[in-house]
């Protein structure tokens, strides 16, 4: 009978060596007593992958709060709120100090240009230069007490980070700007902040920021362009009563004012960050240090046990700064020394820069997992390869389920080592935020993957998290437990039918991670933030026995798209009722799709003429399923839109014609005639599916 090793050489397994060796040591009577298929087996399973020694009990992950009925906490927390994981770092200027020094002033931030190496600077290196600049605004005037707000208005890069860095060195709060936004809400922010200097990356923001400013009255004094500039942005600038320098030239004059550092306290004031809602004016949110730093270390608490980062890992930079999503992974990554490598400010150039710089943390949002889904399945072309990938995702996923999570199996070889490879061959953690992910997208890429994936859940408002997946619980369709942070409890939402009695409510958080409020608006404030400091996040959760959370509904029909940008529906339906040819409309789309899609119900009375206008002729029912027809709807809705200054993704992608009306008597309007939009989106669940799977995003 042949002996195992031979069998496993004839394989071209990796294991063959060590089986050999192993097998060498066997007894002989061993060998020939079960034969080489039993000494094979006995080898695997004394060669099993282990499974990850999990957190805590996966069969419970969260417990009631003492006194406070329908709350949860982590088990990972005591009584008490995690405010920080080590003693000398409460503030974000400290957690920059202990990356100096756990680094022993290794590389920190490093960025690239086309076809070329990464380039570094060192943990100093950006201490020097944040020193720098934060002097020199200071001897422009700013200080911690006054004029304290600094725009920063750029892409993600080394400055950027240089830029906050500044910031907290001298107590002064950082307020990112983002052109998504749009020009009114940019000039809002700049005058509800009274932010005198903004530093940008480019001139093309520059002249942005000087459209947004030469309308009106305006506070701002300074552009510090990190990029070259010319005379003519000068002269426009000075035209405006705007001052054009280069961050260069302000960090010389900082170097000769060098200033000794002030550095914060805990409840100062950080970064505001401004969120661009769905109607009206963006908000503030304030954040502290205290807030960002208790965030930070909730994440950290979680995944130490068995991913514990230290000065060897690397972070691709590709997600917004402005977004606080970000930032938290970015304060991470800096409390342990690591690196940061910037993306090439292209997107479509990101896996050159995931191959380039092969980075092990790696955050994501949705879209991209998405993409990533799609493409490998697209590549399994052929019946034999659509086997072999699913049979290969089984098995992963088996052991998934087993708690096992590697990149080294017989099927990582034969499959998946090339989407790993993609992303640079290093990957060891991922987390996904900002939007819901596809329970089958996420499990799948988990499989594939092979390294710790994580899920998480929050707002702004809580500085970026709430809750995320436990190490060892793989299983998607939630988004673990409260961070140990935080508290959450649900909260009745009667007119739904979403009692906290019964598991389910509006989602309720409490702890060091919520904001301070709204700046200057204290109304606003009041909505989200009740008397008792629990911050209302209008999404519908509801707990699983296993006492992780499950967000099931929203309270207001507001939802995200899966890019992370929210979306008003009834905003858009008032807009595009205003078309003439159009009755009723029905715009919908979810946090799992990237666009938007709607029903159209033509007006009976008005389509037919206003068809005939435009050169084609029937009946209403005829005129429905024209194709020409709802081509020359689809235009019309997208002019109003863009008349009405919605954005691109507010705008609907595709629609479908439909010839009944929505009524009360077919269940789709309530006797108050408003629509249900529940009943609507199961009703249309099949025209949706349709126009979503023609749409190439």
């Amino acid at each position: 009978m042949m002996q195992a090793h031979e069998i496993l050489r004839q394989l071209r397994l990796p294991e063959m060596d060590e089986f050999r060796q192993y097998v060498r040591s066997l007894p002989t009577n061993t060998l020939m007593g079960f034969g080489a298929f039993a000494a094979v087996t006995t080898y695997w399973y004394a060669t099993r992958p282990k499974a990850l020694k999990p957190a805590c009990d996966l069969t419970m992950q969260s417990v009631e709060v003492e006194g406070l009925e329908y709350a949860r906490r982590s088990v990972l927390s005591d009584s008490e709120f995690m405010t920080h994981l080590y003693n000398d770092t409460k503030t974000m200027y400290e957690v920059f100090q202990r990356g100096i020094r756990v680094s022993d002033n290794g590389p920190c931030l490093g960025s690239r240009k086309p076809n070329q190496p990464y380039e570094w600077q060192s943990y100093q290196e950006v201490s020097d230069r944040a020193e720098y600049l934060g002097s020199g605004l200071i001897h422009r005037g700013h200080t911690a007490s006054s004029d304290q707000f600094i725009g920063i208005f750029a892409q993600n890069r080394p400055e950027w980070t240089i830029a906050e860095l500044a910031c907290y060195t001298y107590s002064m709060v950082c307020v990112p700007l983002y052109d998504t936004l749009g020009n009114e809400a940019i000039t809002y922010i700049i005058n509800q902040a009274c932010i005198s200097t903004v530093i940008c990356d480019v001139v093309e923001k520059a002249r942005l920021l000087l459209d947004c400013v030469s309308s009106g009255e305006h506070r701002v004094k300074t552009i510090i362009l990190m990029e070259p500039y010319d005379a003519d942005l000068v002269a426009r600038g000075r035209k405006c009563g705007i001052e054009i320098l280069s961050l260069k030239d302000v960090e010389a004059l900082g170097r000769a004012n060098r200033k000794r550092p002030m550095p914060p306290k805990p409840d100062d004031l950080a970064i505001i960050c401004f969120t661009s809602g769905t109607t009206g004016n963006p908000k503030g949110a304030m954040l502290t240090h205290g807030n960002i730093v208790s965030n930070c270390s909730a994440f950290i608490k979680i995944t130490q046990m068995n991913c514990q980062l230290n000065y060897n890992d690397v972070h691709v930079s590709y997600l917004p700064l402005a977004h606080m999503f970000e930032r938290v992974v970015q304060g991470v990554i800096m409390c342990h020394g690591a690196r940061i490598g910037f993306f090439q400010g292209d997107i479509r150039l990101l896996m050159d820069d995931l191959k380039t710089l092969q980075p092990t943390v790696f955050p994501v949002v949705p879209r991209l997992l998405n993409r990533m889904f799609d493409k490998i399945f697209g590549q399994a072309n052929t019946p034999l390869k659509r086997w072999l990938l699913d049979f290969a995702t089984k098995r992963k996923e088996a052991e998934l389920r087993s708690g096992i999570v590697r990149k080294d199996s017989l099927w990582d070889k034969l499959i998946f080592s090339k989407v790993q490879a993609s992303l640079g061959g290093r990957v060891r953690l991922m987390v996904t935020g900002a939007a819901p992910v596809s329970p089958i997208v996420l499990t799948f890429l988990r499989a594939a993957l092979g390294c710790q994936f994580y899920e998480g859940y929050g707002q702004t408002e809580c500085t970026a998290g709430c809750t995320m997946s436990m190490p060892g619980d793989w299983t998607a369709g939630h988004v673990g437990p409260p961070l140990p942070c935080n508290i959450i409890k649900l909260v009745d939402v009667a007119d739904m039918n979403y009692f906290a009695a019964n598991g389910e409510g509006e989602v309720c958080v409490k702890g060091p991670n919520v904001f301070r409020g709204y700046l200057k608006d204290p109304e606003k404030t009041a909505e989200a933030l009740d008397k008792d400091g629990w911050v209302h996040t209008g999404d519908i959760g509801k707990w699983l026995p296993n006492g992780t959370l499950k967000i099931i509904d929203r309270k207001k029909h507001i939802f995200k798209l899966a890019q992370g940008e929210y979306i008003a529906p009834e905003k858009i339906e008032n807009i595009y009722t205003r078309s003439d040819p159009v009755a009723q409309v029905f715009v919908h789309g979810d946090s799992l799709q990237a666009c938007l899609v709607a029903i159209i119900v033509p007006d009976p009375d008005f389509l037919p003429g206003w068809a005939k206008k435009r050169g084609v002729e029937g009946f209403y029912a005829e005129l429905c399923k024209s194709k020409e027809v709802k081509k020359m709807i689809l235009e019309d809705l997208l002019k109003l839109g863009k008349e009405a200054g919605l954005k691109s993704f507010e705008q609907v992608k595709d629609i479908a014609l439909y010839p009944e009306m929505f009524s009360v008597q077919n269940g789709l309007l309530t006797p108050t005639l408003k629509a249900k939009r529940a009943d609507l989106r199961n009703y249309f669940r099949e025209q949706i599916d349709e126009l979503y799977s023609k749409i190439k995003m």
